[in-house]
C-alpha cells in the first residue's frame, strides 16, 4: 500500500491527474469552468517523453547538471534588468513613468528583440540603452555557452563509458 501512495505522490503523476481533472469536472453538475485552466497540465506530460528517448535524457541531464550555472546567470541578467530599469526611470522620467515600463526596454534591448515601441530620448540614456545592449549579448550568450559546454562534457563522459566497456 505505502508503494502505491509514494508512486501517486510522485510529480509527473500528479501532474497526469491535473491534466485530466477538467474532463470529469461536469460530471460534478458544479459550474467549475475556473478549473478548466488545469488543462494547461497537459503540456507538462511532455516531460514524460525522457523517458522514451535516449537525446531527451542527455538533455535532462545537462540541464540538472549547469541548473546552478543557469540560474546565477539568470540571477545576473534579472540584476542588471533592475538597474537599468531604475536608471532608466530617474534619467527619463517624461519617457518611462514607472520601473516596470522602464523594464519593458531592458527585457527588449537585453534580448536584443528591439520592436522601437519605447526608446530613450535623451543622450545618457541612449548611452545606457547602448551599454545595455552590448551587454544583453553577451549575457544571453552565457547560458547558451553554459549548456553547449554541458552538452559536450556530458558526451565526452559517456564515449569514455563506451570505451571502458568495450
Amino acid at each position: 500500500m505505502w508503494g502505491r501512495i509514494r508512486y501517486a505522490l510522485k510529480p509527473l503523476v500528479i501532474v497526469d491527474l491535473l491534466s485530466i481533472l477538467p474532463f470529469y469536472l461536469p460530471l460534478l453538475s458544479v459550474d467549475l469552468r475556473i478549473l478548466r485552466i488545469l488543462r494547461i497540465f497537459r503540456i507538462l506530460r511532455i516531460l514524460k517523453l525522457e523517458r522514451y528517448f535516449r537525446a531527451m535524457s542527455l538533455i535532462v541531464r545537462v540541464f540538472r547538471k549547469t541548473m546552478d550555472e543557469l540560474i546565477s546567470s539568470m540571477i545576473a541578467i534579472g540584476i542588471l534588468l533592475i538597474i537599468v530599469a531604475s536608471l532608466m526611470y530617474y534619467i527619463e522620467p517624461e519617457t518611462f513613468h514607472s520601473i516596470p515600463e522602464a523594464m519593458w526596454l531592458g527585457i527588449v534591448t537585453l534580448s536584443t528583440v528591439g520592436y522601437g515601441d519605447v526608446y530613450p530620448q535623451t543622450v545618457f540614456g541612449k548611452i545606457v540603452g547602448s551599454v545595455l545592449a552590448i551587454l544583453g549579448i553577451g549575457l544571453f550568450g552565457l547560458p547558451a555557452g553554459i549548456l553547449a559546454s554541458g552538452f559536450i562534457e556530458e558526451l565526452r563522459q559517456k564515449n569514455e563509458r563506451e570505451m571502458v566497456s568495450d
